[in-house]
């Protein structure tokens, strides 16, 4: 077949307009709506003064460099050296921004400053898709998701590990300072690279080794980034890092258009576990839509009593199934015992009597737990004992805390057929976004330190999904009602 003709020095018959280097619909269009429809209210909610300053040689605009991190965390470009050649090189970049390019120096101090303040865009975002009622609020589903922060997992230390890598630098500052200060030529005005660093590094081994030295501190910590905590990554392994939590609802299909999911809540914390999130989540989703959403969906990670009761104070259904859902099936699992109200003692499956020994208090439990045991006599002659029990010193002993009516009630509600009908929903609603923020928008690793940074950084990657739900159901309406979304945006 011909070929077509291929120039690299060819001119334009006519020279193009900035408009006309992207599509009508294209998502950087919907970015530029959403920036530029903040009115001066919203831009002082997020502690920026869009003028710039009376003085001083001239800057960029804000809503040039605002427009640039947004869409950049839209589609995974999140450092300012990425960031920089994007508005280099890149046409929805260059639309963006007016064809001008700001230099990652001038991204990352737009960012510094003013990244506690974004994190108002998401609840912007929330309120922008209820208030057009694209959010079916009939159904949420929480989750969470380990990342890794921006340290090593080596440089996690024990205080003891601590101390001997404090030895070793000593050893080397001493080692250094020797010699530097032999010879007669007079010491250096400042201290050589290498002994410098070794400086720095007792000045941190220092602070660290008093940090987990404290009371009731933690009993490691990580050099690089303190606040990171050890969590189970990807296939396992256990890294430095931080949890990542959203609440997730349905897109109204008829009212949208097209089906979809928006974060209607966000927070990240240096915990590996799951349990303490569920009651903040609700609570921060239900003020950001201004609904009590019907019902709510959970793993079994936050599975426990004080959720369950705390889900009650605030008056929401939830499922979610036990962490331990299959020793729900062992005939000797404590619910298989009955307890007898007249002699405050439960009777065991074999007809044995457990008595009550004491208040028992483990850490994390709130209030303390009544403790009942049988004799180890009569567990020891027991024909079932091997399957009851595992203790060779007493007898099978079972714990009763104040919930346990609570979880009871529980598991019969998640025996329903309607219970696991609507479980079944969560996988699809919730887990699908974290693959767009961790496949689309470059989420697997954070990229600051410090717990305030990468809660903000966690923040504005959950701002950028809203958007980009948003830019899909602006670009699947008709030109002449797209003004609906980008005004409600503005409003």
């Amino acid at each position: 077949m011909p070929v077509r003709p291929f120039s690299r020095e060819q001119t334009w018959l006519l020279p193009p307009t900035l408009d006309e280097l992207i599509p009508a619909d294209h998502p950087a269009r919907f970015v530029a709506a959403f920036v530029d429809g903040l009115e001066r209210a919203a831009w002082g909610e997020l502690g920026i003064a869009p003028d710039g300053e009376v003085r001083g040689a001239p800057g960029y605009r804000p809503r040039v460099l605002l427009g640039a991190w947004l869409y950049g965390f839209m589609t995974g470009v999140r450092s300012t050296r990425k960031l920089e050649a994007a508005c280099q090189e890149q046409l929805p970049y260059l639309w963006l921004s007016g064809w001008q390019r700001p230099d990652h120096n001038t991204l990352w101090r737009f960012y510094q400053e003013h990244r506690p303040g974004l994190r108002q865009l998401f609840k912007r975002t929330v309120r922008v898709a209820v208030k057009l009622g694209l959010v079916d609020l009939a159904v949420q589903a929480v989750d969470g998701t380990k990342l890794l922060g921006n340290a090593a997992r080596g440089r996690t230390l024990t205080a003891e590990q601590l101390r001997r890598l404090l030895e070793r630098t000593e050893a080397a500052i001493a080692d250094l300072e020797a010699q530097n200060g032999g010879g007669e030529e007079p010491s250096p005005p400042a201290l050589p690279r290498e002994l410098a660093r070794r400086h720095r590094l007792r000045e941190r081994v220092e602070h660290a080794l008093a940090a987990v030295q404290a009371e009731d501190a933690p009993g490691r910590t990580n050099l690089t980034d303190p606040d990171t905590v050890l969590v189970k990554g990807r296939h396992g392994a256990t890294v430095a890092g931080y949890n990542g939590q959203v609440m997730a609802a349905p897109l109204d299909a008829e009212v949208a258009g097209r089906g979809g999911r928006l974060l209607t809540a966000e927070h990240l914390v240096a915990e590996p576990e799951d349990h303490g999130q569920l009651g903040p989540l609700i609570e921060q989703a239900r003020e950001l839509s201004g609904e009590r959403v019907a019902l709510t969906l959970a793993d079994g990670g936050y599975h426990s009593g004080p959720n369950l009761e705390r889900c009650d104070e605030l008056r929401q259904a939830v499922v979610m199934p036990e962490a331990q859902q299959a020793r729900l099936g062992d005939p000797y699992h404590k619910d298989a015992f009955v307890y007898d109200a007249a002699t405050d003692t439960y009777r065991c499956p074999q007809g044995q009597a457990l008595v009550f020994m004491g208040m028992i208090r483990r850490p994390g439990d709130e209030p303390a737990a009544r403790r009942y045991r049988a004799p180890l006599a009569v567990c020891r002659a027991c024909p079932v004992r091997a399957r009851c029990t595992t203790s060779t010193t007493t007898g099978r002993s079972i714990s009763i805390r104040p919930d346990d009516a609570r979880l009871r009630a529980h598991r019969a509600q998640m025996a329903t057929d309607v219970a696991r009908a609507a479980y079944r929903r969560r996988k699809a609603l919730v887990e699908l976004v974290f693959g767009v923020l961790k496949g689309q928008q470059d989420a697997r690793r954070l990229l600051l330190r410090g717990l305030a940074a990468v809660q903000a950084e966690w923040s504005l990657l959950a701002t950028a999904f809203n958007l980009r739900t948003l830019a899909r159901v602006w670009q699947g309406w008709p030109p002449a009602r797209r003004w609906e979304l980008t005004g409600a945006a503005a409003s």
